[in-house]
């Protein structure tokens, strides 16, 4: 728009310059050439436009020449006729719609180069509408001001238009107009210029060189277009006596206390856990210094209360500031929703959670809750008392059922029957899922198996990274019902335990869980990778478990990425729940680095980077093979030279065993010397080797009659190894009792030292056996019936190593005989003696 004003007026400095030099050039004629008419020089846009070129006889251009009249619109030539009985000096021209908003018409005179002699500056509009929405309000703050604003209409008139306001005041005929600047559509008249309460005129004219407009005139009193300041509440209190009311002290600001008229009220209220006000509640033709009652609310229940006021149809104030009160206490109505988890066997263990329905009211701002086993409780039946929202408890099972009632200082619920269910086997839910829908809602699906004694489902939602029982919500559904919107304050990137429990007619069934989030985000870290096994090509990578608080979302895939000298990079995926991946085919003698990416459905983590090597594989071996060769050679000599060099007789012995032969050795030639010198072993020591033979001697200091104490009768093993003897019997490896080509011989059992006097009680003999032949005549494993010839006290016949012919004792006629077929029974005979 600037521009064209521009153009249009260095167009008319040229016209203007153009046509002064083409007129008469003496100080007395200085008229142009030519003269343009036109129609108007302002015409609505579009609308035809006619204009008439006349050139003067004395001309200098016209004088001895004969030349033609154009006309020329902005840039443009456009077609001309001569006006007819007229010189040729006149010319006519018609634009049938000129559409421009401002434009030059000029006369020019077809010469060489052609001349222009005359022009005129034509403009194009609309005449403007009537301004609509007027609208004023009065400031009742010092000093009083009454505004008006309104709009000028949708259709831009390309010209300039002035609005004017106008006022009259009816009781004192007072008219007032003021003048506004062009496109300025409001005006704030002074005190001075209107009366509170007087009614008065108002409209605003619009005008252009098109025309002019009026909007339509409004009547006000300017009081009733005060919008007042915020009122103040002064006192919220309950009303005595009436339940469900609360009474409003209000007044209006320190600059409008003046005003004492009727006002019209509106209240809104919300109760201190709410988070939204109600509707609005009119209260109509109150004035400021009357209190207000506001009845049909909740029992003892604290609210927040805001008003706002205006006068009769003038806008409303702003709401006031906050204040509270509580109405009056009653006993608490209505029933409460609950929900609840049992285990164990013969106690069982309860954990109850409950809720107010929509129909209950707790009448108070202190509720407790009762947990009894009887309707009415005494001080014995109450098994729980507290004011939270649930309880944790102990019944026995026979226990059936416990009542649940909702307390305050005015009374005491109706109470709620709980029958216990115990938990079922029966699982009736199948594919959970959880899909956020923002920060307060989730949206729950699941499917339900067809069952007939089915009755529905308990959706139970809970933070995952506490475990505080009060923060456990519940919302219970019909069997019908496949999905539920959980609402509430969820707290984004924060894990939320969702479970869904089938009820049944008798008991609650196993229930689904799963994580959700209702927003997610990459995960704060990323475990370490740590190298776990190496082989050949292969490496076995690991990490820990991301913890919980640190995942930030549900974690859908991790990859390993892994790369060597050569930069060509593989990607592996792992998966997350095993938390290890195998790379392969990897190069030997290659440096490798890896790295792990950790992704959510809200975004990826990268973790720190590893670096690695694969050894080859034959180096390795070898390196294997000779350390252990290396380590076995040595030890195996260090074992040689110890066994060479050792002193100790069992280590020999277990090497190279003495294993005398019985029947080229005689007790006879045993010296007595050679008995007495010869001690026996203790405990600790190993026996002579010069008396390992065939016939031992155990020495027991203690009773053999005391069977806890003897070592052998308490054992029920095979006893044929007895004849290692403490006083001097072998050390055979390998050596078995039940060798089928073993032969049975005797131990001696003495009650005291083999070198001691010779005791009066019997000797007793075991029967053992060794892999020596003992006697070369003996043809049978089992020994006759033996007799026990050297002692004194017992029968003759007794039998102590085999059974006798035809279960009875023989009787030795012969003891010669049997002195020669049994020398080891003689030796010990000739031992006794020289003891004795």
């Amino acid at each position: 728009m600037v521009f064209i004003i521009m153009i249009s007026t260095w167009m008319s400095v040229i016209v203007m310059l153009v046509a002064f030099v083409n007129g008469a050039r003496n100080e007395d004629d200085m008229q142009p050439c030519a003269k343009v008419e036109t129609s108007s020089s302002v015409v609505p846009l579009g609308s035809p436009v006619t204009a008439m070129c006349v050139i003067r006889d004395d001309c200098p251009l016209l004088v001895g020449k004969a030349v033609r009249i154009e006309w020329l619109l902005g840039d443009r030539f456009l077609p001309s006729s001569p006006v007819a009985n007229e010189s040729i000096t006149v010319s006519e021209v018609v634009i049938p719609s000129f559409n421009h908003t401002r434009a030059f018409l000029t006369c020019c005179v077809q010469a060489s180069p052609v001349q222009v002699v005359g022009g005129v500056e034509i403009r194009a509009g609309y005449p403007p509408e009537a301004p609509q929405n007027l609208r004023c309000q009065t400031n009742l703050t010092t000093p009083s001001t009454l505004t008006c604003s309104w709009d000028p209409g949708q259709q831009e008139t390309h010209l300039i238009t002035k609005y004017t306001l106008h006022t009259e005041i009816r009781d004192t005929n007072e008219n007032h107009a003021y003048e506004l600047q062009p496109r300025v559509h409001r005006y704030t008249i002074p005190r001075s210029g209107f009366v509170l309460f007087s009614k008065m005129e108002i409209y605003v004219k619009a005008v252009n060189e098109l025309g002019e407009a009026s909007s339509v005139p409004i009547t006000l009193e300017p009081v009733s277009a005060a919008k007042f300041d915020p009122p103040t509440i002064l006192k919220v209190q309950a009303v005595p006596k009436r339940y469900g009311c609360l009474k409003l002290s209000w007044s209006l600001s320190q600059h409008q206390a003046w005003m004492l008229d009727r006002l019209n009220l509106e209240i809104q209220l919300k109760t201190s856990n709410s988070g939204q006000w109600s509707e609005p509640i009119p209260v109509s033709r109150v004035r400021p210094t009357r209190p207000v009652d506001q009845c049909r609310l909740l029992h003892g229940t604290q609210y927040l209360v805001q008003v706002r006021v205006r006068y009769q149809q003038s806008p409303w104030s702003e709401w006031s500031s906050s204040q509270s009160g509580v109405t009056l206490e009653s006993a608490p109505t209505g029933r409460l929703d609950w929900w609840m988890k049992v285990s164990g066997d013969h106690m069982r263990n309860i954990h109850l959670f409950w809720k107010p329905s929509k129909q209950f009211r707790g009448n108070s701002q202190n509720v407790s809750y009762i947990v009894s086993v009887q309707k009415f409780p005494g001080e014995t039946g109450k098994v729980c008392f507290t004011m939270e929202n649930y309880c944790t408890f102990q019944l026995p099972r026979t226990t059936k059922k416990v009542y649940l009632s909702a307390v305050n200082a005015a009374g005491k619920s109706p109470p709620t029957e709980i029958r216990i269910y115990m938990l079922k086997a029966h699982t009736a839910i199948s594919n959970v899922s959880v899909t956020p829908l923002d920060d307060r809602a989730l949206l729950v699906r699941w499917r339900g198996l067809v069952s007939s004694s089915l009755t529905g489902f308990v959706v139970e939602w809970r933070p995952s990274l506490t475990a505080n029982p009060s923060l456990i919500q519940f919302e219970i559904t019909d069997r019908n019902q496949t999905s539920l919107v959980v609402t509430g304050s969820f707290e984004p990137y924060k894990p939320y335990g969702i479970s869904v429990y089938p009820r049944f007619k008798d008991g609650i069934g196993h229930s689904q869980t799963v994580n959700a989030y209702s927003r997610q985000k990459a995960p704060s870290m990323v475990p370490k990778l740590r190298m776990k096994k190496i082989w050949q090509s292969h490496i076995e990578l690991t990490w820990d478990e991301i913890p919980l608080d640190q995942r930030n979302g549900i974690i859908k895939s991790c990859k390993v990425f892994y790369w060597d000298e050569k930069g060509v990079i593989n990607v592996v995926n792992a998966d997350p729940n095993e938390r290890r991946v195998v790379l392969t085919n990897l190069n030997t003698v290659s440096l490798y680095e890896a790295f792990m990416m950790v992704s959510t459905f809200g975004g990826s983590l990268n973790g720190s980077t590893i670096h690695f090597e694969i050894e080859p594989f034959d180096a390795v071996v070898v390196v294997m093979i000779a350390t252990a060769a290396g380590v076995g050679l040595s030890l195996l000599i260090i074992f040689a030279v110890l066994i060479c060099s050792s002193n100790h007789k069992r280590l020999k012995g277990h090497f190279w065993p003495v294993v005398p032969d019985p029947a080229n050795s005689s007790i006879k030639r045993w010296t007595s010397d050679s008995t007495q010198d010869s001690h026996f072993a203790s405990d600790n020591e190993e026996p002579n080797p010069i008396h390992l033979s065939h016939l031992s001697f155990l020495d027991l200091h203690m009773k053999l009659s005391k069977e806890d104490d003897d070592p052998w009768l308490n054992s029920a093993e095979d006893t044929s190894d007895l004849g290692e003897s403490i006083c001097g019997s072998p050390f055979i490896p390998g050596y078995s009792g039940s060798n089928s080509d073993s032969v049975p011989y005797a131990t001696v059992i003495f009650p005291g030292p083999c070198n001691s006097p010779a005791p009066q009680g019997a000797h007793v003999y075991l029967r053992s056996e060794s892999t020596q032949p003992l006697l070369e005549a003996e043809e049978s494993f089992s020994p006759k019936c033996y007799q026990n010839m050297a002692t004194d006290g017992m029968p003759r016949e007794q039998c102590f190593f085999g059974p006798c012919h035809d279960g009875v004792t023989e009787e030795g006629e012969d003891p010669d005989i049997l002195w020669d077929d049994f020398p080891f029974l003689r030796a010990l005979a000739m031992n006794e003696t020289q003891n004795d």
